[in-house]
């Protein structure tokens, strides 16, 4: 009897002992996952690769226009023709700060047909086109009215080139036809409408 006992003691001491002895292997592995994910982390390689949607989205900027609404009495200047440049530039500086977007370049022949076409946003889907062609995400493009040396608007428009379907328009006015101003509109309507702070 006491045999038998010592027997069954000892076979249970051997299945405890096989089992911590599992248990162990078990918390070396994983012991040795967490410290290489550390050592990873450690030299700067992430864990996971970003997602894809973290990625900047490409825009192509295909045009901003002037409309002046009383270009027959007071012609477009030189001053606002160089602002469109500026809010241009603007604008993409802006964007491209926030780490959202990145800009193509627009190659000289494209931006040939786009000037010898049709104004863009009133062409039937061209920007879509044009969006396409030069793979972009987005098509863009902004439209500066002028009803007066007092009163100018500054459109921003901006098409979901896969979906072909608009996923920004926004407007605002602006008193005054200087630099600031425009600088000044544009920048309110990029950091209140397009990127606003969450």
């Amino acid at each position: 009897m006491q045999d038998r006992e010592t027997k069954e003691a000892s076979g249970f001491a051997t299945r405890v002992g096989r089992g911590l002895r599992l248990c162990w292997r078990r918390a070396s592995l994983a012991a040795l996952g967490l410290a290489a994910f550390l050592t990873l982390e450690a030299v700067g390689v992430p864990a996971t690769a970003a997602a894809p949607s973290d990625l900047p989205k490409s825009v192509a900027l295909l045009n901003v226009q002037f409309l002046n609404d009383h270009g027959d009495l007071e012609p477009t200047t030189s001053a606002e023709r160089a602002r469109l440049a500026l809010i241009a530039s603007l604008f993409k500086a802006k964007l491209e700060a926030s780490g959202r977007y990145r800009f193509l370049p627009v190659p000289a022949d494209a931006q040939a047909k786009i000037a010898a076409g049709p104004e863009i946003g009133a062409c039937g889907g061209c920007e879509f086109s044009y969006g396409k062609e030069l793979g972009a995400d987005y098509a863009a493009w902004i439209v500066v009215q002028k009803v007066s040396d007092l009163i100018l608007n500054i459109n921003v428009y901006m098409a979901d080139v896969a979906a072909e379907k608009m996923a920004f328009v926004h407007s605002v006015d602006i008193r005054g036809n200087t630099d600031e101003s425009w600088t000044r509109g544009l920048t309110y309507l990029v950091k209140n409408y397009l990127l606003p702070s969450p």
